[in-house]
């Protein structure tokens, strides 16, 4: 690897680069064997071990939508969907972690460039993780920034983030009440052993809390600047114009499509050697097993087309120099949403393919399918919530969701 002078010379030291969207792909797959060797572990610890933290931080897969100017990939948006893939195939848990440092590395894109110097001059391969959810916080304007109290559930990966990200609601310049976003260091916030799950049970997503947490001016940005913003430089990547909310749920959606995948490979390989008990011939000769891997491999298929769709509108859409529309942004989320549906009903259906065998712990089976009930729940991938929004859209009533 070369380096990379960053943009301010004067300021900010010779930092190493992560590497080429494509070094970072290749790297993922290499890692993933070691993720799923350690997937009996991080079960157990509840969190990734200290192995698991220390090879993301040096392969530097976490820093696809990080700026170029402090290291980063400076990725396209399908890059993210390469890269979850076969780390949720090795390990679920592993991958919940990793696609939130993903996300909130895009996220800080969008804040002043002092924040991001703060998380990135010192250490360029800082994790992030962090939690959106603004009813929980309470701020209140001091002079220089806010004084921030609150906890907030599902702090995915918090147990290995360097820095994490929060919201609570507002007064704004007008009386309003305006959705913020806070930038917060480790040593500021508490973390809460609440993770006790029965899917994604090593992804550490615990409770944070904060009392009394004071957060500079320059840390602090708003929901308007995840969903559009002007480029800080000329230079600048396309993903960094997009509208981050509609895309957390295609990176999401990608490592639920890789946890399906891995659930699929396991069964294919099990079906290929197993022997009903019963009468004693290969399962593999039965056409209900047939039908079953046929329409699981097509679900696979399709949510695939999906998710890679939405990555190539939303790149075709940004490079004609335009946002996208409500509804663009709508069905994007929906497209993705829809993706996550269809890996989660592979998995079932190889789940009740596979008999009595796959309920045992020790099958890695009984994994996936837990993992992937927990990441269903996720907000990104409510169908519900997500097709009410793009239903909305397309017949020309207002979108409902801010966040969009």
């Amino acid at each position: 690897m070369s380096n990379f002078s960053a943009h301010k010379a004067d300021e900010l030291p010779t930092i190493e680069r992560a590497g080429t969207p494509e070094e970072l792909i290749r790297r993922s797959e290499e890692l993933a064997p070691a993720l799923r060797k350690r997937a009996a572990e991080t079960q157990a610890l509840r969190q990734p071990p200290e192995a698991t933290r220390l090879d993301v931080k040096r392969v530097g897969i976490h820093r696809l939508f990080q700026p170029a100017r402090f290291g980063g990939a400076d990725a396209p948006f399908r890059a993210a969907v390469d890269v979850m893939r076969p780390l949720g195939q090795a390990c679920g848990s592993t991958a919940w972690a990793i696609v939130q440092n993903i996300s909130h590395n895009s996220m800080m894109c969008r804040w002043p460039e002092q924040a991001q110097e703060d998380v990135w001059r010192e250490d360029p391969a800082a994790l992030l993780s962090g939690i959106l959810i603004p009813n929980l916080g309470k701020a209140r304007r001091v002079d220089g920034g806010y004084i921030l109290s609150g906890r907030w559930p599902f702090v995915s990966g918090v147990s290995l983030a360097d820095w994490a990200i929060f919201t609570a609601f507002t007064p704004g310049p007008n009386g309003e009440e305006e959705d913020r976003h806070f930038l917060v260091p480790k040593k500021d916030y508490q973390i809460l052993d609440t993770w006790h799950a029965i899917g994604l049970k090593g992804s550490a997503s615990h409770d944070v809390v904060l009392e009394e947490a004071f957060v500079p001016e320059h840390r602090t940005t708003t929901v308007d600047t995840m969903r559009a913003r002007k480029p800080l430089f000329a230079t600048e990547a396309i993903n960094m114009r997009a509208p981050l909310y509609c895309m957390f749920g295609v990176y999401i959606g990608g490592t639920a499509l890789g946890i399906a995948e891995g659930a699929v490979n396991t069964y294919l390989e099990q079906a290929r050697s197993r022997v009903s008990r019963v009468s004693a011939k290969a399962v593999s000769d039965f056409p209900t097993q047939q039908v079953k891997i046929a329409e699981a491999l097509s679900c696979l298929r399709a949510a695939r087309l999906l998710i890679y769709g939405a990555c190539e509108e939303m790149t075709d859409i940004l490079e004609s120099d335009r946002l996208p529309t409500e509804e663009e942004r709508a069905r994007c989320r929906a497209e993705a949403t829809f993706a996550g549906q269809l890996a989660t009903r592979a998995v079932n259906v190889v789940w009740d393919a596979a008999g009595g065998g796959a309920i045992y712990e020790r099958n890695p089976l009984s994994r996936y399918f837990a993992d992937m009930s927990a990441a269903n729940r996720h907000i990104t991938q409510n169908w519900d919530v997500s097709a009410i929004s793009h239903g909305r859209t397309v017949l020309g009533l207002p979108l409902d969701n801010p966040t969009l």
